[in-house]
């Protein structure tokens, strides 16, 4: 125990990472505090209840492979609970649908397309590049060629990401871009493809929504604080200090607050360390959950909107993942907006009832009972040219000081959620290694 009596870890988030860690130490209250600043936990990985509706903030999906965190997962909610669902996910565009990814899947398209695509995909293969790319741009023209490029990779990251891919570096997109073979580009062609492409083919979901699984992450973890965080960290002392006056000395600290806020904001950090935070960004997302009292027309689970006359890049439909979101006979969806700023819902809402009917997602405008706009301040980090640079001045002024910076905020990155399982499975291991 520390000389004030605290746990001699400090956890600064209850999200999945914070939580994972929490597990992961083991033990009991004694050992940590998870505090948490809102009157929740989970972070994004809730569940909002409107009217009887029940959405997610945006799609939330477990997609399992590390054989610990699947055999911790299914225990947490036991055998038979979770649905497991094989993707249903579909790419607009051209006033038509395709099967993701586009760049396997050009069956549909206009054959003007289609044969840009296929023309530009086989160029690229023969060509010999003088060097590797240098931002994503550069490495969809030479991964993709140019008609994959033109019509769909570079419009549609432009709208996810809120800044053009030549100012994203290639590095972040190994594991998320799928990367077909040549085999698959021609299958997908002419219509053969046989198989889901993607790390997420597949995923589990909670039945009543996503909310379940920080609820059942919980119940195991004893020294959980909501409504309080501190508000200010001394790290030369490893101090927290908080509004009402009252202290925690620890030995270690796991954060999981969004690493830019909390460099600027929390800590008293070097210069350097300050200026290299600055430099980091993240953009918001403006989403809107929409809820009808008919039947989702279409079978899938989410679409992808690249071309910029939509208001959105990608809209899904929650209670195509689960029945139990929405009152029988009505459906749920969320509508990812590629505008950053606050959206104006006397000109939105009417706007996308109708490229709803267009899509062929409801039968009429009238089908909608309402529409709710959404804020998610940090949605997605923007992978530019100062951000290795960044967080190689951060990063070790944080691990020389006993504090761990991890989760998909906390670490500064683009993951999945069990990314943020195994982040708290790692901070978990690095906090024991500075007790000893």
């Amino acid at each position: 125990m520390t000389e004030n009596n605290k746990p001699p870890i400090a956890i600064l988030g209850a999200g999945l990472t914070g939580m994972s860690a929490a597990h992961h130490l083991g033990g009991d209250a004694r050992d940590y505090v998870v505090y948490e600043r809102l009157g929740h936990v989970g972070g994004h990985a809730i569940t909002l209840e409107e009217r009887g509706y029940r959405f997610d903030r945006t799609g939330h999906l477990l997609h399992l492979r590390d054989p610990d965190i699947k055999k911790w997962v299914g225990k947490m909610f036991g055998e038979g609970h979770l649905l497991h669902i094989h993707r249903r996910s579909l790419v607009f565009s051209h006033g038509r649908y395709t099967r993701y990814p586009y760049q396997a899947n050009t069956f549909g398209l206009p054959p003007e397309v289609a044969f840009e695509c296929l023309k530009g995909y086989l160029e690229a293969r023969a060509k010999q590049w003088d060097k590797a790319p240098e931002n994503f741009e550069e490495f969809c023209l030479q991964h993709f060629g140019e008609g994959f490029s033109k019509h769909f990779m570079i419009p549609y990251n432009a709208r996810l990401w809120g800044v053009h891919p030549r100012e994203i570096t290639a590095e972040w997109c190994s594991r998320f871009v799928p990367m077909p073979k040549l085999d698959d580009v021609l299958a997908g062609a002419v219509g053969l493809n046989d198989r889901e492409l993607g790390y997420n083919a597949a995923f589990l979901y909670p039945p009543t929504g996503i909310q379940e699984l920080p609820d059942a992450m919980a119940k195991d973890i004893a020294g959980i604080e909501l409504n309080r965080a501190p508000s200010k960290i001394d790290w030369k002392n490893k101090r927290l200090h908080f509004a009402d006056g009252s202290a925690h000395d620890y030995r270690a600290l796991i954060t999981t607050a969004p690493l830019k806020a909390f460099c600027e904001q929390l800590v008293d950090a070097p210069d350097a360390v300050r200026d290299a935070a600055n430099k980091l960004r993240c953009n918001r997302l403006w989403y809107l959950d929409v809820a009808t009292h008919k039947p989702v027309q279409k079978d899938l689970h989410w679409a992808y909107v690249p071309e910029e006359k939509y208001p959105f890049y990608r809209i899904g439909c929650y209670s195509n993942f689960s029945a139990k979101l929405a009152p029988e006979g009505g459906s749920c969806f969320y509508v990812e907006l590629a505008d950053r700023s606050e959206p104006d819902m006397s000109t939105l809402r009417p706007r996308v009832a109708r490229d709803m009917v267009e899509m062929g997602l409801i039968t009429s405008v009238d089908d909608v009972s309402f529409m709710s706009p959404r804020k998610i301040e940090y949605a997605y980090v923007v992978f530019d040219h100062e951000y290795f640079s960044a967080l190689a001045v951060i990063k070790p002024f944080l691990e020389a000081n006993n504090i761990i910076s991890h989760g998909r905020y906390g670490a500064w990155n683009y993951s999945s959620m069990e990314d943020a399982l195994i982040y708290g499975r790692e901070a978990a291991g690095r906090a024991r290694e500075m007790l000893r």
